[in-house]
């Protein structure tokens, strides 16, 4: 038997608008314009034969069908996306998709993962860096790690961990012609910025340094290169904790003050509703939230 359907785009844009009561919010959601959300709920308002939303200049309105025809589009959509995501751990078998910042990657979480595999042997983890937003569903992402405030439009977050920001310098900085040894004596160094994290002028704020230009020196858009340019004794870094752990500890760099300032954003684990129904993600999200509380 034909089974006669509106298109999914039709359908995944209308369920969307009722969600939000809004095509522009739908239409961010989906990456697409007002104006796409709006044809394809007129396409399928004509192909049903029924007014689906009460429009106003300022907002849409479900009407009494539009309702109930919600209800059911979420169901079918919420179980056809189940079913994807069973095939899809069928046909990845014991892969695990993974995305994390660049810098976080490299130097918190890779190091970690010999212990998540001793535990975990049958699942294959596959790491993507990237600095934005993820698509969870084009990239074929399974779970995420993200730095800022945990809140993510339509997706689940568990806080992984916060960070400390303090000076962080080449052990050779702390000896010969300008030694730092107090905060002042930062006047005579190359201060190494962070382009997008961190910020200078707050730590020297803190620290009550008035002599000192908070924007000299050279910037990096990668804190991994900001970390390797204090090491090689380029200037002194701005470092924040969780990147700056394993080289402190190995003596590559060294805290040349004491203070140091909690960070304005932190870790989060994040991941799309449901994707906890998968073992492999639940696993993942345990092990990494129990190796955050180790630090």
């Amino acid at each position: 038997m034909l089974r006669r359907l509106p298109p999914m785009n039709a359908l995944r844009a209308f369920e969307a608008a009722a969600r939000h009561e809004s095509f522009s919010k739908a239409a961010d959601e989906l990456f697409v314009t007002h104006g796409a959300v709006s044809r394809a709920v007129r396409q399928l308002e004509d192909e049903l034969g029924q007014t689906l939303f009460r429009r106003t200049t300022r907002s849409v309105k479900l009407t009494g069908s539009g309702e109930a025809y919600a209800e059911e589009v979420r169901a079918v959509l919420d179980r056809l996306w189940r079913a994807t995501e069973r095939a899809r751990l069928q046909t990845t078998a014991g892969a695990l998709m993974v995305s994390a910042l660049d810098s976080f990657a490299s130097k918190w979480l890779l190091p970690k993962l010999h212990d998540f595999r001793a535990h975990f042997p049958d699942i294959d983890v596959r790491l993507s860096t990237s600095d934005g937003l993820v698509d969870f569903i084009h990239d074929d992402i399974d779970i995420a790690v993200r730095y800022g405030q945990g809140t993510y439009a339509n997706l689940k977050s568990d806080y992984l961990m916060g960070e400390d920001l303090y000076p962080v310098c080449s052990p050779a900085l702390l000896e010969g012609d300008k030694p730092l040894r107090c905060p002042d004596d930062l006047r005579h160094h190359s201060l190494i910025h962070d382009v997008f994290f961190v910020d200078w002028k707050m730590w020297l704020t803190a620290a009550g340094i008035e002599n000192t230009d908070a924007l000299r020196g050279p910037t990096y858009e990668s804190s991994d290169l900001c970390v390797q340019a204090a090491v090689q004794g380029d200037g002194v870094a701005l470092g924040r904790s969780a990147l700056v752990e394993d080289d402190i500890a190995a003596g590559r760099l060294v805290r040349p003050f004491d203070l140091q300032l909690s960070a304005l954003y932190a870790y989060y684990v994040v991941y799309p509703q449901g994707a906890l129904e998968n073992p492999k993600a639940a696993a993942f999200r345990d092990w990494i939230i129990a190796q955050a509380k180790h630090e």
